[in-house]
């Protein structure tokens, strides 16, 4: 479990959950059931400083090699505001967010459109629009 990630803390990824409930299974290797899991997943793994985990839940298509995650940045809030498709029989889904942070330059909001294929018995993040 990462540092600062203990059982009964709350999940960054704003669920409501606890981390050992909620993301910390997918971070120890559980497929994502849903492209929304995968989202919550991926920034709860930027707020934890994860980098692993979110090259590891990357389609092979557009993965960088390895990636490098910016210690000046703290992730607050993450709010989802609209899923589609991603369902038992997709192959693909859509997850829109707002993710909230903190810089050296002050607060700061990252909206986006995410794209997600499915991989086997999980998702993977393939891309995302900026809104």
């Amino acid at each position: 479990m990462p540092a600062g990630a203990g059982a009964g803390l709350p999940c960054p990824c704003g669920s409501g959950g606890a981390y050992a409930d909620c993301c910390g299974p997918l971070h120890a290797g559980e497929p994502a059931p849903s492209p929304e899991r995968l989202m919550r997943s991926r920034f709860s793994a930027f707020a934890l400083g994860l980098a692993a985990y979110l090259v590891e839940s990357w389609d092979p298509a557009t993965r960088p090699d390895s990636l490098e995650l910016d210690d000046t940045v703290e992730w607050r809030r993450l709010f989802i505001s609209d899923t589609s498709r991603g369902g038992p029989g997709d192959t693909e889904g859509f997850v829109t967010f707002t993710a909230i942070g903190r810089g050296p330059e002050g607060r700061f909001e990252q909206r986006e459109r995410s794209r997600f294929l499915r991989a086997g018995a999980g998702w993977r993040y393939v891309d995302g629009e900026e809104l």
